[in-house]
């Protein structure tokens, strides 16, 4: 049994028994994907929306970006024994922690970029807590698989 911290442009994923957190998702992606016959899952949070500004970065460190985070998250899961017509999908941030219309719209660039590559693999968000303001911790747990949405003093599960 382990709790596992993921940081920013980090990925982990893990069994039954492990609990995932990522803190502070502002306009970066949370992303949790959990398949509840196996108890596996995994958590991301990528921080931009697209390696092609830096693809040897993202060739190191592939969680660094929506673009290539999503597939190694799913990949990493799939490999603990997952299978995508079962995985619960969540998404949290992409949010405008400098207030909406900032220079870069990257939460809004991270959830387009995110739709895109859900859309062009036939899945659905079986739920999401992103735009606005405000900064989220986001914590799966892979035991019951439940995806707890902490922010602003507030515990809810999404």
């Amino acid at each position: 049994m382990t709790n596992t911290v993921i940081g920013v442009g980090g990925m982990a994923v893990g069994r039954v028994g492990d609990t995932l957190v990522t803190y502070a998702l502002g306009s970066c992606l949370g992303l949790t994907l959990y398949d509840p016959e196996t108890r596996v899952g995994g958590l991301l949070h990528a921080l931009l929306p697209q390696s092609k500004i830096n693809p040897e970065k993202a060739r190191d460190n592939p969680a660094m970006f929506v673009n290539t985070g999503v597939p190694s998250l799913f990949l990493a899961v799939y490999e603990l024994g997952g299978v995508k017509e079962r995985l619960v999908v969540k998404a949290a941030g992409c949010g405008a922690p400098l207030g909406a219309g900032t220079m870069f719209n990257t939460g809004d660039r991270n959830y387009t970029v995110l739709k895109k590559i859900l859309w062009k693999n036939n899945v659905l968000l079986d739920a999401e807590d992103v735009g606005g303001s405000k900064a989220r911790t986001v914590t799966l747990d892979l035991t019951t698989g439940k995806v707890t949405i902490s922010s602003g003093g507030e515990r809810r599960e999404l």
